[in-house]
């Protein structure tokens, strides 16, 4: 086994620098697994992570032990290579919430047939659904083929189906109309496929004036206006929810002062920028609330029970990737190395995305 462990560390302040750490990788102790990581998604959900790290705890998961830098969470797959944990055996490939380097030491508790938990101290206090590590053999969707799908849309996905769910489990707070920002994002049109057609509720998707034609393509919002349409093409005449994606403070001042007392509720879902915005109470209208998927998920697996959750989600998802599929929203981009990840997180922090390319690195 390599015992070398190699770690993409990111400034905490600025989420597109970086320094590439390696450093010695000790044997697993008694009650660890060693994971090597294989294979991640890099998408403005990672850049989500970094800005919301001390607000969200996001930072807490993957200590570094170096002040002022963290490393960023990211969904994908790894192996077991080394075990001293009855039931998580060498060999084993495992999906789950891995930071951007060669391995992660885990603590497994609750080891069953679907996969395990993380149980290591540092963790107990976390959102339990970012603790959950799954064995790709007891997945009857698995195939090695789909993996790079999978990583850059099931994490996304998760959030888009809660999203929706929460929206409609609260009668959208009353709202006629969503308006919709970063319209083109994955996670913004999961969310809007899985509301389009909802009685009485109309989709308006805002996005760039390049990204148009794409969002428009889409066919899952009703309208879709360029930014700077805004004021001009939308009446503030009937209640609206802003479902906010972009995180821009700017733009999330003009929806505010736009639609004044036609806003309902304001919900942020995540975005590559401040958050200081949750301290910010000087706007007109409702105070922006953030969205945590986790605790919708914890709602429904208590309502619904863990099983009916999991297969409601599971037959959502096939759909979403087969539609992801047939209509051609999503090529896969995959590169090589912790450079290559280096360059790959700076240029989503810099806000040069393609809502067409999904980025994949394998380590």
């Amino acid at each position: 086994m390599d015992a070398t462990l190699t770690r993409l560390l990111t400034d905490k302040t600025d989420p597109a620098r970086s320094r590439i750490e390696t450093g010695p990788l000790a044997p697993a102790a008694e009650g660890e697994a060693l994971l090597a990581i294989r294979r991640l998604a890099l998408t403005t959900n990672n850049i989500t992570y970094a800005a919301f790290g001390d607000a969200m705890r996001y930072w807490d998961f993957f200590p570094t032990g170096s002040d002022g830098w963290g490393q960023i969470p990211a969904w994908g797959f790894a192996d077991v290579v080394a075990s001293a944990v009855p039931g998580v055996d060498v060999g084993e490939r495992i999906y789950g919430y891995f930071p951007i380097a060669s391995h992660l030491r885990v603590q497994p508790v609750r080891v069953g047939e679907r996969g395990f938990l993380d149980g290591s101290a540092h963790r107990a206090e976390l959102a339990s659904a970012y603790n959950q590590y799954s064995l790709c053999r007891a997945d009857p969707s698995y195939a090695e083929a789909d993996e790079a799908l999978v990583a850059l849309l099931r994490p996304l996905y998760v959030t888009a189906f809660f999203l929706a769910d929460f929206l409609q489990d609260n009668a959208a707070f009353g709202a006629k109309r969503l308006l919709v920002s970063s319209a083109s994002s994955k996670t913004a049109y999961g969310s809007a496929r899985g509301l389009h057609g909802q009685a009485g509720l109309q989709l308006i998707g805002l996005t760039s004036a390049r990204h148009r034609g794409f969002v428009e393509g889409l066919g899952c919002y009703d309208r879709v206006l360029a930014y700077d349409e805004l004021e001009a093409a939308l009446a503030p005449d009937a209640p609206t929810l802003y479902l906010d994606f972009s995180g821009d403070a700017a733009l999330r001042a003009r929806v505010h002062h736009h639609l004044g007392a036609a806003l309902v509720y304001d919900c942020h879902v995540g975005s590559a920028q401040t958050t200081a915005f949750v301290a910010d109470a000087t706007l007109p209208g409702p105070r922006p609330k953030f969205y945590f998927a986790p605790a919708q998920i914890r709602k429904r697996h208590a309502e619904w029970g863990p099983a009916a959750a999991t297969q409601r989600y599971g037959e959502a998802e096939r759909e979403f990737f087969a539609q992801v599929r047939r209509a051609d929203w999503l090529r896969v981009a995959e590169e090589r190395g912790f450079d290559a990840a280096q360059r790959v997180i700076a240029g989503l922090a810099a806000g040069r995305v393609d809502p067409q390319v999904g980025q994949v690195i394998v380590l």
